[in-house]
């Protein structure tokens, strides 16, 4: 699976059923709740994207739809390892209404997702096979149910050479966080869709550039990084020689030299 959130959700009642029934997000209106949202930080308009395809966005950028009843923010920042840690201006603004974060990534089997209710953490679970659970507030999920209850139990994994040895959940964090997807959002990405799900693919996103007021300068930080690149002088390929030892492979030039 390559599937990756970083998503909040803001709505006046339940998320799946409004995002269903939403149209092109007005730009002036997706941009205040953004200005709400990031008070301070350098924001400025550029290319969208669809709710498929920009759940989550690279570094510094953000996608974004507004429409009445329901607000949606897709933005890396969000995929914080404790969802109860979740940055206050974004819980804040949840004031009145239910806020859902899902937060997955598919390299490392992780998955976090956090339910408020009126700026009241009700539920948040976060988990992966190497950290184990790192937070599990609130009473489980209607959807969790079988989770819990072994049904969706992992399969062991086969290494060449190795014995199976069983998986280090019960369940596999990214079968969750499909069907938690579905549950608080009302579509998914990359299990099956049904007739009820919302067409993540038709759900319109305008585009952001972000600058937190409090990080460093991006010019400086594309220097430091190509002043570290440099310092580091070409790459160096090695070869295992015949009596073990490594042997630097003949750069450009020629020549060798034994490590």
């Amino acid at each position: 699976m390559g599937a990756r959130t970083g998503l909040l959700v803001y709505s006046d009642g339940a998320a799946p059923d409004l995002l269903k029934r939403v149209g092109a997000p007005d730009l002036e209106r997706t941009t205040a709740m953004m200005r709400c949202l990031y008070p301070g930080w350098g924001i400025e308009a550029t290319s969208g994207s669809t709710l498929a395809d920009g759940a989550h966005p690279p570094d510094g950028r953000v996608y974004a739809g507004s429409w009445p009843g329901v607000d949606l923010v897709c933005d890396g920042r969000v995929m914080v390892d404790l969802p109860s840690r979740l940055p206050d201006e974004l819980v804040a603004a949840s004031a009145g209404r239910r806020m859902v974060l899902h937060a997955m990534h598919s390299v490392v089997d992780w998955l976090a997702f956090g339910v408020w209710e009126d700026g009241r953490l009700i539920r948040s679970l976060s988990l992966s096979p190497d950290s184990g659970i790192a937070e599990d507030i609130g009473d489980p999920l209607a959807f969790e149910q079988p989770y819990w209850a072994g049904d969706r139990a992992a399969g062991a994994i086969a290494w060449p050479g190795e014995d199976e040895r069983p998986y280090p959940l019960p369940f596999h964090p990214l079968d969750m966080g499909e069907d938690a997807l579905r549950a608080l959002c009302g579509f998914v990405l990359e299990g099956r869709p049904e007739p009820r799900d919302v067409e993540a693919d038709a759900v319109d996103l305008h585009g952001f550039l972000v600058r937190d007021p409090n990080a460093p300068d991006p010019a400086e930080k594309e220097a430091a990084l190509r002043a570290a690149v440099a310092a580091m002088g070409p790459p160096r390929a090695y070869l295992l020689g015949a009596d073990g030892t490594l042997v630097e492979r003949e750069a450009p030039g020629g020549g060798f030299s034994a490590a």
